[in-house]
């Protein structure tokens, strides 16, 4: 069985389809969430496509990708879903901090892998040449699989702090104005 292969140009350092309109089952193939998902986003309000075909059919467009993109990084860095919509929906909002945020993150994970690997690698080899294995050594190992953990609930801790202090700063710009978020406290 043949497979038809997509054909794709490249632009700004971007490979793009040339298709230009998905519907939403082409969307959930593309990248690999569920109808469901795209649908419940759409639901929601956090991800709606930019235009519906005649027969009613969600279409996504690039600039829909894009969007969803950021939706996924924002998710990924461990915001929910009402945090996701509230930083992009903020007029501060910039792709290119996220993006950074993401790599900085991956940088942290893959370097705490790499010392739980090493630590495991050290277990494993004394066990291959049936040296005893210590108590510190498993406590060596315990105390980085530990880390790795906490390095997670941190991470989704600062993010949390990040999005209070957003949230104040805006609550301070309209203080009195609860249409635009202050509490109108009289």
């Amino acid at each position: 069985m043949k497979v038809p292969v997509k054909k794709c140009a490249r632009n700004e350092g971007m490979i793009i389809s040339k298709k230009t309109n998905w519907k939403v089952g082409e969307l959930a193939k593309l990248t690999g969430l569920t109808i469901r998902t795209l649908r419940y986003y759409d639901q929601i309000g956090l991800y709606s496509p930019s235009d519906y075909s005649k027969g009613g059919y969600r279409l996504y467009n690039e600039s829909d990708l894009s969007r969803l993109q950021q939706i996924l990084a924002l998710k990924e860095l461990g915001l929910s879903l009402e945090e996701v919509k509230s930083v992009l929906d903020n007029d501060d909002y910039n792709t290119t901090e996220v993006i950074s945020l993401q790599i900085s993150r991956l940088k942290e994970n893959i370097s705490m892998q790499q010392k739980l690997l090493k630590e495991l690698q050290n277990i494993s080899s004394l066990m291959q040449i049936n040296k005893p294995v210590t108590v510190e050594d498993f406590t060596k190992l315990l105390d980085m699989m530990k880390k790795s953990h906490q390095s997670y609930f941190i991470g989704r801790q600062k993010n949390v702090e990040r999005q209070l202090d957003r949230l104040g700063d805006f609550l301070a710009r309209y203080p009195d104005n609860p249409k635009k978020g202050g509490t109108n406290n009289e």
